[in-house]
């Protein structure tokens, strides 16, 4: 069976300080008749328009999604926005939701997009036995001063905030996918963004896509269960395409799949596994 062509599409973690201490994250809830992750609370993202880069994608989505503008004065060397422009963003965002090209309406304002901001954390790569495929890089960046996200009500219904910790406890409410889940568990390695985006340039250096394969067993594990490529029994007698690591990159440890029990995915280590979490 021939494998669903991917579409290339980018996904924003995107993190705020907390107090006293810490960070939390964003997270939004897919609409219940979405085609993909439907009710899933998922990180802000989404398709690639045509010829459109990871990064100038991650910053549409962002801002579509989320009402978050990643942008910088074209004037000048202003990487950030000034007051004026931030009480701007959501007529600009009005426009984009009612169809207009976003990077025409941002330039009409004399604004481009500010992408450099937005770090390479992981590469996605949806099982190929699956109907609907993305190609998708996540990106990690701390919210801008002065903005706070706002949900567009049309693709995403609700948002929280919550701390890397919090998310993985409530898992099985949040209807966190996969991608999403191991995404928490790695911030929670982090006290702080600034250790997020140290991780973050260390991450880069070793690039390698994440596509799970599925496996039902017979035995021992329970319901579905996906493996990742550095799971043991990733390679031999799983479903559907694979991407073997060529070697074990640092940030490929710990939990090594996914079981799906009572409808919530859990993060768990392969029986008899020695790899350090």
């Amino acid at each position: 069976m021939t494998a669903t062509p991917l579409r290339e599409a980018s996904s924003v973690i995107l993190l705020r300080r907390a107090q006293p201490a810490g960070f939390e994250v964003l997270l939004l809830r897919r609409r219940k008749g979405a085609s993909f992750m439907a009710s899933a609370f998922v990180f802000p993202g989404g398709g690639a328009d045509a010829n459109e880069d990871a990064r100038t994608c991650a910053a549409r989505e962002l801002f579509e999604e989320a009402g978050v503008l990643l942008a910088k004065d074209t004037g000048g060397d202003i990487e950030t926005l000034a007051d004026g422009q931030i009480m701007s963003v959501d007529g600009l965002r009005k426009k984009v939701l009612g169809g207009m090209d976003a990077t025409a309406v941002l330039a009409a304002s004399g604004l481009g997009w500010w992408t450099d901001v937005l770090a390479p954390w992981s590469h996605w790569i949806t099982p190929s036995i699956e109907p609907k495929r993305f190609s998708a890089r996540f990106f990690v960046c701390e919210l801008p001063s002065g903005q706070d996200p706002s949900f567009d009500d049309i693709e995403t219904v609700e948002q929280t905030w919550v701390t890397p910790k919090d998310a993985i406890a409530r898992a099985g409410e949040l209807a966190l996918p996969p991608p999403q889940l191991r995404t928490m568990w790695e911030l929670a390695e982090h006290p702080t963004i600034e250790r997020v985006l140290a991780a973050a340039k260390q991450r880069a250096d070793e690039p390698f896509p994440i596509l799970p394969r599925l496996k039902q067993f017979t035995t021992g594990d329970k319901g579905v269960t996906l493996l990742l490529p550095w799971d043991p029994a990733y390679v031999d007698g799983a479903s559907g395409d694979s991407a073997p690591l060529n070697y074990q990159p640092a940030w490929a440890r710990g939990p090594s799949r996914f079981v799906l029990e009572d409808r919530t995915w859990k993060h768990v280590s392969a029986p008899g596994s020695t790899n350090a979490g």
